[in-house]
């Protein structure tokens, strides 16, 4: 039987993406190979809230003013992925973000199939 994604060591990958930007930056994740869980595919969660920063000296803001506290509204958006995927799916998170610096974390998912 051939592994099928979603079914290996998995990792949980949270991203804060402004809320137009959201199904662009999705859409990326889920091209390389993110929000497959078992035999469902394009698998996420998404929760809209608040973001803020003050770009530094040095920073080029894609929205907002350097020394400047900014909000913005971000939808907070989390997928899982298969392990080996990780370098893959986040350099296409950070290619389509549309932040200098995207705020995000990958968490390593307990394996539960051994629990």
């Amino acid at each position: 039987m051939t592994a099928r994604p979603g079914r290996g060591p998995l990792d949980v990958l949270v991203v804060y993406v402004p809320v137009g930007d959201t199904d662009a930056v999705l859409q990326a994740l889920f091209d390389a190979g993110a929000g497959a869980v078992g035999d469902y595919r394009d698998c996420a969660f998404v929760t809209r809230g608040t973001g803020q920063f003050r770009p530094l000296e040095g920073a080029n803001p894609t929205t907002g003013a350097v020394g400047e506290l900014e909000r913005v509204a971000e939808n907070r958006v989390e997928v899982v992925l298969d392990r080996g995927l990780r370098a893959d799916v986040v350099a296409a998170l950070r290619a389509a973000h549309p932040y200098e610096e995207p705020a995000f974390h990958v968490v390593e998912s307990a394996d539960t199939d051994r629990a």
